[in-house]
């Protein structure tokens, strides 16, 4: 089963496994979402939208569009 950031539950932890650049912001590539980087859940807001996540140490908030992108491997 495909699973993307957005499947993430809060304290859950991944690894970015691939994704289609042309449709990732480039800012979300500079600060580090990038295929074999680490991503856990902080937090959700309201309606899982945006996001709150830790990529390697920068804490990013996403929308749930741009996570449905995003594939990842989940790390138990």
């Amino acid at each position: 089963m495909k699973r993307t950031l957005a499947d993430l539950k809060r304290g859950e932890r991944g690894i970015i496994k691939e994704f289609s650049e042309e449709n990732i912001p480039l800012k979300l590539l500079e600060m580090g979402c990038l295929p074999g980087n680490e991503v856990e859940m902080l937090q959700m807001a309201p309606f899982r939208d945006p996001m709150y996540l830790n990529i390697n140490g920068s804490h990013l908030a996403i929308r749930r569009e741009i996570a449905l992108l995003i594939e990842i491997d989940l790390i138990s």
